[in-house]
């Protein structure tokens, strides 16, 4: 499974929209083990581009503390799955906790 969190300054952006990177975590399910990670660039953040640009790197779910609602839909469209309000934390450790099921989401902080 592939997990995207976007990231400011190592750790989760709580406006995904407004990241510096992206972590692309492709973690075993069975294991429950982070198999690698991977830090991108991501393009210009115009509507539509991030799914798209996430979905042909094969990524599953979109971790974000805070994403629009037409963002979850496209990103919905496209095949990933959404989760919003997670705690402000490093990719390893989100990405662990979702698999461990143990992460905890909150409130969506973005308000478009």
């Amino acid at each position: 499974m592939k997990l995207a969190i976007p990231l400011v300054e190592s750790k989760l952006s709580q406006h995904f929209g407004h990241c510096q990177e992206f972590a692309i975590v492709d973690v075993n399910v069975d294991s429950k083990k982070i198999v690698s990670t991977e830090l991108l660039t991501p393009p210009a953040h115009e509507p539509g581009v991030l799914p798209k640009w996430l979905s042909s790197l094969n990524v599953n779910v979109i971790i974000a503390g805070g994403i629009g609602q037409r963002a979850q839909q496209l990103f919905t469209n496209n095949g990933i799955d959404v989760v919003v309000g997670a705690p402000v934390d490093t990719a390893e450790n989100i990405a662990l906790a979702y698999v461990n099921k143990t992460l905890v989401s909150g409130t969506n902080v973005c308000d478009h």
